[in-house]
C-alpha cells in the first residue's frame, strides 16, 4: 500500500496537532494511572466512611477488590479496546473512555450506601472507571504513533509511558493527601478534569489513524476475557490466606482459577490462529522488535510492580514508627517519602525517549534494565532502619533506571507495527504492563511471607510473651499469616494493637500493654525477618530486570515497519 492510498479520504492537521494529542492523551494516562492505585492510601479513610472494619475477617475481600479490581478490569479489556480502536476510530474509543471513566469516578465519589453494601457498590463503580481507563489505554499509544512522525515518536511516547507508570506512584501520594479532606474527593477530583477532557477530545482530536472494518471476533474476546480474568483472581487470591496456610495458592479455588485460566489462554490462541478476523494477531509477534520488546516489557512489570507495595509496608510497618510517626498517618508520609521515585520516572522518560528517536531503543533499554539490578542489588544492602537520603537516592537512581528503559521500550514496540494494527498492538502493550502489576505484587507478598515465616513465628511468641501475654495468644499471634499484621500496617493501623484482643492487653499491667502497642515494638520485632523478606523480594526484581534486559537486546537494531514491507 502506498503512503497516498493509505492516507486517503483521512482529514489532513496542523503542524500543531501532534502536540494537542500528545498534552490530552498524556492527561488522560496519567489520570487513569493515578486512579489504579490513589485507593492504597485512602483505603483507611474509606474503610471508615463506609463503617467497614477492613481487618474483620469477612472484608478481606473488599479489601482485595478494592485494591486490586481496577488494575484487573484495565488488564483484561485493553487488548480488545485497542482492536476495537483499529476497527471504528481510536479517536472515538478514546473519547468513549474519556466519558465512561468520568462516569465511574462520579458513581464512587456518589456512593450511598455503608457496611457491605457500600463496599459493592464501591467495587462495582470501580469496574466502570476501569472500563473508562481501558478505552484510555489502549488507544492512547495509537492515537500518539499516528499523529508523531517515526522521529519524534520516542519522545511523545516516552512522555506517555512515564505519565503511566509514574502516576502510579505518584497516585499513592495523591491519595493520601485527598483522603485527608475526605473521600470521596479521591475520586471527585476526577470528574471536572474528566468532564474538561471529554469535551476536549472531542473537539481537537481527528480521527486520522487507519481503520478497517472487520467482523468483530466474539469467541477470541470471550475466551481471552474470561481466561486472563480467571487468572488474575487466581494471583489475586493467592496471597489471601487459606486454612492452616498462610497463603492461599494451594487453595481448590486458586489452582482452579489459574488452571482454567491457562487452559482458555491457550484456547484462545488456537482460536486466533483459525479465525479470518482474529481480535489480535499473532503474527505480530513474529516481528522481533514487537516481540522483544513486548517480553521484555512485562518482564519490567513483574519486576516493579510490586514495589510500591513493599516499600510503603516497609515504611509504614518499620521505618516511619522508629522515626517517630504514629501508625494513623503513615500512609500518608510513606507517599511523600517515595516521591524521588517518580522524579525519576519523570525526568528519565522524556530525556531517553528523545534519545531513542535518534539512536534507536536497544541500548537504551538493555542499559536501564540492567542498571535497575544494580539498583535493586543495592537496596537488598540497605538497613531497615536506613538514612533516609541513601534511601531517597537508591529509589531515585531505580526511577531513573526504569524511566531509562520504558520509553524507548514503547516507541520501539510501536514503531514495529502496520498502522491498521496500532490500536491492538497498543492495547497488547497495555495488557502485558497491567498483568504484570498484580502478578508482581502476588510474587511479592509470597516471597515476603515466606521470608518471614522462616523466623517471625519464634521472635514474635517470645517478644510478647516476655511481655506478659498469655502463652496461648501469643502462641496464636506468632502463628497468624503474615499477611494480617503486613496489611493492618498498610492500613495505617498498629498491627498488634489491632491483633492483640482488647481483653488481653488491658489484663496486662499499664507499662507492659504501652510497651507493646508502641511505635517501636512491632518494627523490633520484625525487623530481621522483614529484611529477609526484602532480599527475597529484591533477588527477583534484579533476575528479572536481567532477564528483560536479554529480551531488549534481542531486538535487534532500529526497525521502523513501513506500508512496502
Amino acid at each position: 500500500m502506498t503512503q497516498n492510498s493509505a492516507t486517503a479520504g483521512r482529514p489532513q492537521v496542523g503542524p500543531h496537532y501532534k502536540w494537542v494529542a500528545l498534552s490530552n492523551t498524556t492527561l488522560s494516562v496519567l489520570m487513569a494511572s493515578l486512579s489504579g492505585t490513589s485507593l492504597l492510601l485512602a483505603l483507611p479513610v474509606i474503610f471508615r466512611g463506609i463503617h467497614i472494619d477492613p481487618l474483620a475477617p469477612g472484608s478481606f475481600d473488599y479489601l482485595l477488590w478494592l485494591l486490586m479490581g481496577y488494575m484487573v478490569i484495565v488488564a483484561v479489556l485493553v487488548v480488545m479496546f485497542g482492536r476495537l480502536g483499529d476497527m471504528f476510530g481510536r479517536t472515538r474509543m478514546y473519547n468513549l473512555g474519556f466519558a465512561v471513566f468520568t462516569i465511574g469516578s462520579g458513581l464512587c465519589a456518589a456512593a450511598w450506601s455503608t457496611g457491605s453494601a457500600g463496599a459493592l457498590e464501591l467495587i462495582i463503580f470501580r469496574v466502570v472507571q476501569g472500563i473508562g481507563g481501558a478505552f484510555l489505554f489502549a488507544n492512547s499509544a495509537a492515537i500518539l504513533t499516528d499523529a508523531f512522525p517515526e522521529n519524534q515518536r520516542g519522545m511523545a511516547l516516552g512522555l506517555n509511558q512515564v505519565a503511566a507508570i509514574a502516576g502510579a506512584f505518584l497516585g499513592i501520594l495523591v491519595g493520601g493527601l485527598l483522603s485527608e479532606v475526605g473521600w470521596r474527593w479521591v475520586f471527585l477530583v476526577n470528574v471536572p478534569i474528566g468532564v474538561a477532557g471529554t469535551i476536549w477530545t472531542y473537539i481537537s482530536l481527528k480521527e486520522i489513524g487507519m481503520r478497517k472494518r472487520e467482523t468483530i471476533d466474539w469467541w477470541g474476546n470471550l475466551s481471552f476475557a474470561a481466561g486472563l480474568t480467571m487468572l488474575l483472581v487466581g494471583i489475586t487470591y493467592g496471597i489471601k490466606p487459606s486454612g492452616a496456610s498462610s497463603m492461599g495458592w494451594t487453595a481448590p479455588f486458586v489452582v482452579g482459577m489459574l488452571a482454567g485460566g491457562v487452559a482458555l489462554l491457550l484456547g484462545f490462541i488456537v482460536i486466533e490462529r483459525r479465525v479470518r478476523a482474529p481480535m489480535f494477531r499473532l503474527n505480530l509477534f513474529r516481528i522481533r522488535a514487537f516481540a522483544a520488546g513486548n517480553a521484555a516489557g512485562f518482564l519490567a512489570a513483574v519486576a516493579r510492580g510490586g514495589l510500591m507495595f513493599m516499600l510503603a509496608i516497609w515504611l509504614q510497618g518499620i521505618w516511619l514508627p522508629l522515626h517517630g510517626y504514629d501508625f494513623a498517618v503513615t500512609p500518608l508520609w510513606a507517599g511523600i517519602y517515595m516521591v524521588p521515585m517518580s522524579i525519576g520516572f519523570l525526568f528519565a522518560g522524556p530525556l531517553f525517549g528523545r534519545l531513542s528517536d535518534r539512536f534507536g531503543a536497544r541500548y537504551f533499554s538493555t542499559g536501564g534494565m540492567i542498571l535497575a539490578a544494580i539498583s535493586f542489588g543495592l537496596l537488598i544492602f540497605l538497613p531497615v532502619n536506613f538514612p533516609y537520603v541513601l534511601f531517597a537516592l537508591l529509589i531515585l537512581f531505580n526511577g531513573l533506571c526504569m524511566g531509562m528503559f520504558a520509553a524507548p521500550n514503547t516507541a520501539a514496540i510501536m514503531n514495529s507495527v502496520p498502522a491498521r494494527h496500532r490500536g491492538a498492538s497498543s492495547g497488547m502493550v497495555a495488557t502485558l504492563f497491567n498483568v504484570g502489576m498484580p502478578l508482581s505484587i502476588g510474587i511479592f507478598f509470597s516471597l515476603m511471607i515466606v521470608g518471614m515465616n522462616a523466623s517471625v513465628p519464634a521472635t514474635m511468641y517470645s517478644g510478647l510473651t516476655q511481655n506478659g501475654v498469655p502463652s496461648q495468644v501469643a502462641q496464636q499471634l506468632a502463628g497468624a499469616p503474615p499477611v494480617g499484621y503486613l496489611f493492618a500496617a498498610f492500613l495505617g493501623y498498629n498491627p498488634l494493637g489491632t491483633l492483640i484482643p482488647s481483653g488481653v492487653l488491658n489484663s496486662l499491667p499499664a507499662a507492659q500493654a504501652a510497651t507493646i502497642t508502641s511505635r517501636s515494638f512491632f518494627p523490633q520485632l520484625i525487623d530481621g525477618a522483614f529484611h529477609h523478606g526484602l532480599t527475597e523480594v529484591f533477588s527477583f526484581s534484579a533476575v528479572m530486570c536481567l532477564i528483560a534486559a536479554g529480551a531488549s537486546w534481542l531486538r535487534g537494531g532500529r526497525y521502523i515497519y513501513r506500508d512496502e514491507d
